[in-house]
């Protein structure tokens, strides 16, 4: 089978079956779980590699002599490495482990409000922002892409600026080459909208960017899951992502970051693990990672977030992005025949993820979901963490059907037909 090609149904179900979570019967119906794009289901593997490591080498890493210790920090830098290798970094040390996402993408933003303030000498002074500078997001971001740098801007006197969404939710390097300046000095963006699907021009926007000696941070949420992915490639200086996107444990995340932007940019948390030297009047700091890896480290998050990347890599991620492009074709070909369902991102033969977001018209968001979780269906419902996308598109919420490498074309066509079935059962019809 050619490394470009969706997994067969076939394939589908084996994969499928190392999912415990995914054989029960949800109100009376078998799960189909559309909601990956939130949570992903963790397979049989990950769940044991998790355990094996707590129950066998447990202990806390870099700091103790005895053989648990060493095996513990071995464990936890190797899986560092499996990660780096996984996005293309240029070693480990590029690699930080942080909460999640959204702690990822704060320790870049408050890293360069301190920076702003000072801190970091001579090394961190590329970072300096003020009044006069910009930044620059889209209408489009999560939250978690968007509050930091809201934040940065308000601490440092910089201008928040933001490229403006299209009617269907997109925007293109067009746009933002409009706003990209010579005061621009971070350009933050999704790889990949947890609400329209949209692949953002990357590569485009990294030229534009860096062209004006600008930044350029990427939200890898909802990419590294689901595509390949190689920051070096990409040109980009920052990338950030979540191990519960990707088939990996809760608490923990990844920054990826350039080793002479890691190592100039000042940690955001302080405190043991981090440190060189500490007297009661200063302290210094460690290089990357470590710099940024303050207190107790999730140790075991990490060694099951490796096996989660294995996992991936034995299926290979041309593939995942394969199959799930196919079953987002399904989805939007099969809800374009629904009278009363507006579908928004890219249209039919536009390069998009695996995850459709709709508007039932009649219906609000979290009925759709309702109803569709009473036949085993599990969506999300809401406005995304995506508030300012859906006001621009005049809605509160939208329903959203996210795809991942379990999820086999009878659960879209369940979903599918169940979708049919929604304004007829509220009487929104009429």
């Amino acid at each position: 089978m050619a490394p470009n090609q969706p997994l067969t149904e076939a394939e589908v179900e084996t994969i499928k079956s190392d999912f415990p979570i995914l054989a029960q019967d949800v109100n009376g119906q078998p799960l189909a779980y559309l909601d990956s794009g939130a949570t992903a289901e963790r397979p049989t593997q990950v769940l044991d590699a998790e355990r094996r490591f707590l129950e066998h080498d447990n202990a806390a890493v870099h700091r103790g002599a005895h053989t648990l210790a060493a095996l513990s920090t071995d464990a936890y830098e190797d899986a560092r490495a499996t990660v780096a290798d996984f996005i293309g970094a240029a070693g480990p040390s590029e690699v930080v482990w942080t909460a999640n996402a959204t702690d990822a993408l704060n320790l870049v933003a408050y890293g360069i409000a301190n920076a702003s303030r000072g801190r970091g000498g001579v090394d961190a002074a590329r970072f300096r922002i003020g009044p006069g500078d910009e930044i620059l997001v889209t209408e489009a971001e999560h939250h978690a892409n968007l509050v930091p740098w809201q934040e940065l801007a308000a601490l440092t006197g910089a201008t928040l600026r933001w490229v403006p969404v299209a009617d269907d939710g997109t925007w293109t390097a067009e746009d933002a080459a409009a706003l990209i300046t010579d005061r621009t000095k971070v350009v933050a963006f999704a790889h990949v909208s947890n609400v329209t699907g949209m692949v953002a021009p990357v590569e485009q926007i990294v030229g534009l960017a860096h062209a004006r000696g600008a930044l350029v941070v990427l939200d890898a949420c909802q990419s590294a899951p689901h595509r390949p992915l190689d920051v070096q490639q990409l040109g980009v200086d920052f990338a950030a992502f979540s191990g519960h996107k990707m088939l990996g444990p809760n608490g923990i995340g990844v920054l990826w970051g350039r080793s002479e932007l890691l190592n100039a940019l000042p940690p955001f948390r302080t405190g043991g693990s981090m440190i060189t030297t500490v007297t009661m009047q200063a302290s210094e700091f460690m290089p990357a990672p470590e710099r940024f890896e303050a207190g107790t480290q999730p140790v075991s998050q990490a060694v099951a977030l490796a096996e989660a990347v294995r996992y991936l890599q034995g299926i290979g991620m041309e593939r995942v992005r394969a199959h799930e492009e196919h079953l987002a074709r399904r989805m939007l070909d099969g809800l374009a025949a629904v009278p009363g369902i507006r579908v928004v991102g890219p249209p039919v033969g536009v390069p998009r993820s695996g995850l459709v977001s709709f508007d039932v018209d009649g219906v609000h968001a979290h009925d759709v979901s309702q109803y569709l979780d009473a036949q085993g269906i599990a969506v999300r419902s809401g406005h995304h963490c995506a508030q300012p996308l859906h006001r621009r598109l005049g809605l509160v919420a939208t329903s959203r059907a996210s795809t991942y490498v379990y999820t086999t074309e009878h659960d879209v066509d369940r979903f599918l037909a169940a979708a049919a079935e929604i304004r007829d059962y509220f009487g929104a019809t009429a």
